[in-house]
């Protein structure tokens, strides 16, 4: 047996580089919030990394066939490097550990996660066919991460991790929706009710779009409210000057009916992370 190509084909399946982005997410989501002891910045980071791990395997198992008719071949499932047997053995294996450190945080923590994480199954076995209602659920699980930062340090979400979290959801959501003109073919297999195939691939190029430019009008927010830790941060404006004009520009070309998705939630994703960048640098700034 190939170590390697073993150990290759778990981290394709676990999506452990999504995980760490969760965990990063998470430590910023502390940050925002005021910080924590190193400890829980640990247990936050290990929570967000055990639980993705489950939610994308437990994924590819219930989406085998929508990934083989999409022709996934990035899914190790797909290629036959993971058995659909192991993969689910797999998940329900790491998902213990992630409510594990969760509730060496503290019981908010742990409640938080465990809600999180039902949703997430429900998700996979049926709620993804819901259209509208799984793109909720995605972008939800983009925001989650900051919220949970926000109860590891206060044991509640505080205005300027609202906003991000906020942030994230709303231009999350667009991308879920774009997402969905993208798998029309597949989606119809398991007759997922997305936007793009009960209203068109038009209509939901229009509604990603109003997604994406509310999430512009909320971003000036912690730079004008005058109790938040990025009142008049010059940092974070620069940053988040960049996130807008990212998703402005993708907002308008679905608004002109271009539909190169896959370029264009690219795009979306390097808007989100200059977004995330600002919230960063903006409170680095008042700690200096």
């Amino acid at each position: 047996m190939n170590v390697t190509a073993t150990l290759s084909s778990y981290w394709r399946l676990f999506r452990l580089e999504h995980g760490v982005m969760y965990g990063i997410g998470v430590a910023v989501g502390i940050i925002v919030a005021g910080g924590s002891s190193f400890l829980n910045f640990i247990l936050g980071f290990l929570t967000a990394l055990f639980l993705q791990a489950s939610a994308f395997a437990l994924n590819d198992y219930f989406d085998y066939e929508v990934d083989v008719v999409n022709r996934r071949m990035d899914r190790p499932l797909v290629r036959g490097e993971i058995t659909r047997k192991n993969a689910l053995l797999s998940a329900t294996i790491i998902l213990p550990a992630g409510l594990l450190t969760s509730f060496l945080i503290s019981l908010p923590a742990f409640i938080l996660a465990g809600a999180i994480t039902a949703l997430g199954i429900f998700y996979d076995v049926k709620l993804k066919e819901f259209g509208i209602a799984g793109n909720i659920y995605i972008a939800f699980t983009m925001s989650a991460p900051f919220i949970f930062g926000s109860f590891v340090a206060k044991n509640s979400l505080t205005f300027d991790a609202g906003i991000l979290s906020s942030l994230a959801f709303f231009s999350g959501l667009g991308r879920e929706i774009m997402k969905g003109i993208e798998d029309v073919e597949g989606d119809a297999l398991r007759n997922v009710r997305s936007i793009a195939r009960v209203f068109g691939v038009r209509y939901a190029g229009l509604i990603a779009s109003a997604f994406l430019i509310f999430s512009v009008l909320i971003s000036p927010l912690p730079f004008l409210y005058e109790n938040s830790l990025y009142f008049h941060s010059k940092l974070y404006m620069v940053f988040v000057i960049v996130t807008d004009v990212i998703l402005i520009h993708v907002s308008f070309n679905l608004i002109k009916g271009k539909m190169d998705i896959g370029w264009m939630r690219k795009e979306t994703l390097l808007g989100m992370l200059a977004g995330l960048v600002a919230f960063l640098s903006g409170a680095l700034e008042v700690m200096i």
